[in-house]
């Protein structure tokens, strides 16, 4: 019995394995980078310059998206960084250019021109 408790606590206790090298690492082109922060960028410029009753608050929300995604694309290639973060840091990158690019086009459902 005292050997299992020592072998589980073992292998418990196992280091974690270093991370991929960069080159082993997943990554977003810089391509694909620019231009979801190109749309957030312009989603935030065109809501912030509507004067429609809805944009006010949509402004408020829009700022935050540029932000997301360069904190996303930091802990992507942040070196402490597991594989996990990592994939799920770049999802989060492509899921807010996404949304940048539909908010753009839901632009006129609140009176604002795209």
């Amino acid at each position: 019995m005292r050997w299992l408790v020592v072998a589980l606590l073992a292998i418990g206790c196992k280091s974690k394995s270093e991370a991929p090298p960069a080159e082993q690492r997943p990554a977003i082109s810089e391509g694909e980078f620019t231009r979801g922060r190109d749309a957030c960028k312009a989603y935030l410029d065109k809501v912030c310059a509507c004067t429609a009753p809805g944009a006010a608050q949509a402004c408020t929300l829009a700022k935050a998206l540029p932000d997301a995604m360069r904190v996303s694309l930091e802990v992507s290639q942040s070196p402490d960084s597991t594989p996990k973060d990592i994939a799920l840091a770049l999802d989060n990158v492509r899921k807010v250019s996404k949304e940048c690019i539909e908010e753009i086009a839901k632009l006129p459902t609140i009176g604002c021109s795209p």
